[in-house]
């Protein structure tokens, strides 16, 4: 077999891939080169995953790739019509990020109950204000998205002793089905979004659904930022129809300086951040090696992505 050619579509800093060294022709690109480099590619590494570059640049008929691999969970920011009807395997960053958005949406929880920002509010301010905080053991949270993440999440919520609702595409063992989505969030106190972005989930939470919410309910968002209106969420925490939420993935990002967003009653803002730990970069750079080896040997590929659903389907 000739020697593959491997396109990166960059992001700093680059991806370590030295173990490829004499098993692939290596060309980088950004989005500019994009379009005239991929026919040439039999593999493209997505290494800038916020890029939107792959929609525009696909090529419809003729040469393309044959795998594309994006190091990200999400892969609405490259998936165009013409990708999802080629033949090209994509596959995804899957088992990367799970656990640390699991602890970081377990961090928010407890931060939120225990109003850990107001407290630090406060101390900046030299205040001394005694107040009760929430109990976290014996709530109530719903998990949209039954994911690795959101499977992820359901584990570690379960830990704090939190009485915990999976909800995914469709009802299966241990998992409900979004006919249940109203209902669960009715009662929960802490609403979970770990979904995949697709047509289906898009706006999802919009006012209707903070609406059915308690008002002492938390919202919190570590899946895609356009899961949620969130020009309903602002107005939902400016009228109270909700306590608080978080969110880490946002429609723009970064979030632009005017957004109400940072004004929000209740709102914690962080610049989607939560599955970013320390050496999270090396990770994806051996995960994709491994991935390659897997390729190259003819061996089937793990994370394979259902184009027309988005999604790596679950098992």
């Amino acid at each position: 077999m000739p020697t593959p050619t491997l396109l990166v579509l960059d992001a700093e800093p680059l991806p370590r891939l030295g173990r490829l060294t004499g098993r692939a022709r290596i060309e980088h690109t950004d989005a500019a080169g994009l379009a005239e480099r991929l026919p040439r590619a039999d593999v493209l590494l997505v290494w800038d995953f916020t890029s939107r570059a792959v929609r525009d640049a696909w090529p419809g008929e003729g040469p393309r790739p044959r795998w594309v691999h994006t190091a990200s969970a999400g892969v609405d920011h490259l998936m165009s019509p013409e990708l999802a009807a080629s033949d090209t395997v994509v596959t995804n960053a899957r088992g990367v990020f799970d656990q640390p958005i699991a602890e970081y949406v377990a961090a928010l929880v407890l931060a939120m109950a225990k109003d850990l920002p107001l407290t630090l509010e406060l101390q900046g301010e030299r205040t001394w204000r005694h107040r009760e905080s929430r109990k976290v053991a014996g709530s109530r949270a719903v998990v949209v998205g039954s994911g690795p993440i959101g499977r992820a999440i359901t584990r570690t919520l379960k830990a704090l002793d939190v009485t915990t609702a999976l909800v995914g595409r469709a009802a299966r063992a241990g998992v409900h089905g979004p006919e249940d989505l109203d209902r669960l969030l009715s009662r929960a106190d802490w609403v979970i979004a770990a979904a995949p972005l697709t047509e289906r989930t898009r706006g999802m939470f919009d006012a209707r659904r903070f609406g059915v919410m308690q008002p002492s309910a938390r919202f919190v968002n570590v899946g895609r930022g356009p899961l949620v209106v969130e020009d309903a969420l602002a107005e939902a925490l400016d009228k109270r129809w909700i306590a608080g939420a978080a969110l880490d993935v946002f429609e723009t990002e970064p979030l632009p300086a005017d957004s109400p967003l940072w004004r929000a009653p209740g709102l914690i803002v962080s610049p989607h951040m939560s599955g970013d730990t320390v050496g999270w970069r090396d990770e994806l750079g051996a995960q994709f090696v491994e991935l390659f080896e897997l390729w190259a040997s003819g061996a089937p590929l793990r994370n394979v992505v259902d184009k027309r659903r988005g999604y790596v389907p679950g098992h």
